[in-house]
């Protein structure tokens, strides 16, 4: 009689021949899935702690390397273009030197699938790794940098970019323009210990996957989704607290600690930081609010940039108690931008274009006469009281590129704060009156410029001068941090993060 397999039989060892792909079929934070890619002795494993927004990765794997891999993988399929963040670093002394992680993006979870990887060593190797095509050998470009934490892979079509930092840095880069991964791939974060019989672990946190503008996307009428964010100025750690696939812009913090304040299709709207709901703040019948506002530094008046009620500006100046009511018409022409409000409540300072000049203005708080206080030709902005009333900041093209300034409340005595190669907007002085963050372009943006969708950095320095350090690494630009949004204990700053809906 000839032997017979069961129907159980035969698919055991259907499965046996298979590659190793353990998938546990669980989501872990923003991504789909996780799984033990290539021949794996010992199983990985992925976890989100949803309070900290930190993810911690466990693996195995002989090396991601030659014509295959082997590691642990937590992921996410998407198309087209895109970003992804983190900060990421190994947990513990470690076995092996060349353990490794980052981010990840796959042709599919075959081992021997085409693929990018940007990757940190433990022994602080930095490199783009990539295998152009299914079962040939991986290459990789170096870095010069050893030991990053902060790590960006962007996807532009076929090409890859990816930029490292140690935190408080700017970004170094290197790119490869020839990878065709297909339009629908796999992106996450990975772990190899580089060593069969050793499981490794590493910690990421500040982990985004972000879709950038389309290319033909036109300013001002085409719009992203956004993230209201919190962070801790000192640690660099981000607290997504809403997202909207509208766009959020330009959130202040309140003097209570418990909430913030941010407009959106041209509304004021306040969000309690704890339950996370936005609750509309009447301020009728000025409905055409933009995102220079401003509360005063007793936490009972809101200031407001809007749209003229004769529809002759596109920007005055308003006041309105801070739960809302009726507005009042601060300056009587156009256009005028808020942006400050002196600290014993008797003054506004805004942008007014006059005779096709931008320059800083002041104007009592209750109505009056308007004072110029800067004459220099170019674009002069952002103005912000310090706390103690003795100087007021703000951002100039005076010098060639946009840098922060400072000047005395009459205008006298205007000293330039920083000169460096970015273009720096919007000094917000912390309520302590020891730190300045502001918002940093690249040179590649015109110097009278704050567009939306870029990469930028958020940079801070102690008021009384020195180099400014990293604190976020950001994709937004306009309305992500326009004016103040320091918490009232001067340890966290509120901002704008932005990115298309995931497809």
């Amino acid at each position: 009689m000839p032997f017979k397999l069961s129907g159980l039989k035969i698919f055991m060892l259907a499965v046996s021949a298979l590659p190793s792909l353990n998938s546990f079929s669980q989501k872990v934070g923003v991504f789909e899935n996780q799984n033990d890619v290539g021949k794996i002795l010992h199983r990985g494993s992925g976890t989100y702690n949803e309070a900290t927004g930190e993810y911690f990765l466990s693996g195995s794997g002989t090396n991601i390397w030659f014509t295959h891999d082997d590691f642990h993988y937590v992921w996410k399929k998407i198309k087209g273009d895109f970003i992804l963040q983190a900060r990421g670093k190994l947990i513990g002394k470690g076995v092996e030197e060349h353990r490794k992680f980052g981010w990840m993006v796959r042709a599919n979870l075959d081992s021997t699938s085409s693929m990018i990887a940007g990757t940190i060593h433990g022994s602080g190797l930095t490199s783009l790794q990539y295998r152009k095509a299914p079962k040939t050998n991986v290459e990789e470009k170096q870095f010069t940098i050893s030991g990053p934490d902060v790590i960006q892979l962007e996807r532009r079509g076929n090409q890859y970019i990816m930029c490292v930092a140690h935190f408080g840095e700017p970004f170094v880069t290197e790119e490869i323009t020839d990878v065709d991964l297909g339009e629908d791939v796999y992106v996450g974060l990975f772990i190899c210990s580089h060593n069969k019989d050793v499981v490794e672990k590493v910690k990421f946190d500040n982990v985004r996957i972000i879709v950038p503008a389309k290319a033909d996307f036109v300013p001002y009428k085409d719009y992203l989704g956004s993230n209201i964010e919190t962070m801790d100025v000192f640690t660099g750690a981000r607290k997504i607290l809403y997202t909207s696939p509208a766009s959020l812009q330009a959130p202040n913090w309140m003097r209570d600690g418990e909430s913030l304040i941010y407009n959106t299709n041209g509304l004021m709207y306040r969000i309690n930081i704890q339950n996370c709901k936005p609750t509309l703040i009447n301020t009728e019948p000025v409905k055409n609010n933009n995102n220079d506002h401003v509360i005063s530094f007793n936490g009972k008046m809101l200031g407001l940039s809007a749209a003229s009620m004769d529809h002759k500006y596109n920007s005055v100046v308003y006041t309105v108690p801070v739960n809302g009511g009726t507005p009042k018409q601060i300056t009587p022409t156009g256009p005028s931008y808020l942006h400050g409000w002196s600290p014993d409540g008797k003054w506004l300072t805004f942008t007014g274009e006059r005779n096709s000049e931008f320059d800083i203005y002041k104007v009592p708080s209750n109505g009056g006469e308007e004072i110029r206080l800067t004459t220099t030709p170019g674009l002069d902005d952002g103005s912000e009281y310090s706390p103690d009333g003795k100087y007021i900041y703000f951002n100039s093209v005076r010098s060639g590129t946009m840098q922060l300034w400072r000047m005395k409340p009459d205008g006298s005595d205007q000293q330039q704060l920083t000169n460096d190669e970015y273009n720096n907007w919007f000094a917000h002085i912390s309520p302590d009156g020891k730190w300045i963050v502001c918002l940093s372009f690249s040179k590649d943006i015109k110097a009278d410029d704050h567009p939306f969708y870029k990469h930028v950095y958020l940079r801070m320095m102690p008021a009384t001068g020195g180099n400014l350090k990293v604190i976020a690494y950001l994709y937004g630009g306009q309305g992500s941090i326009n004016t103040q949004s320091w918490s009232p204990d001067s340890k966290k700053i509120a901002f704008v993060s932005n990115s298309d809906v995931i497809k």
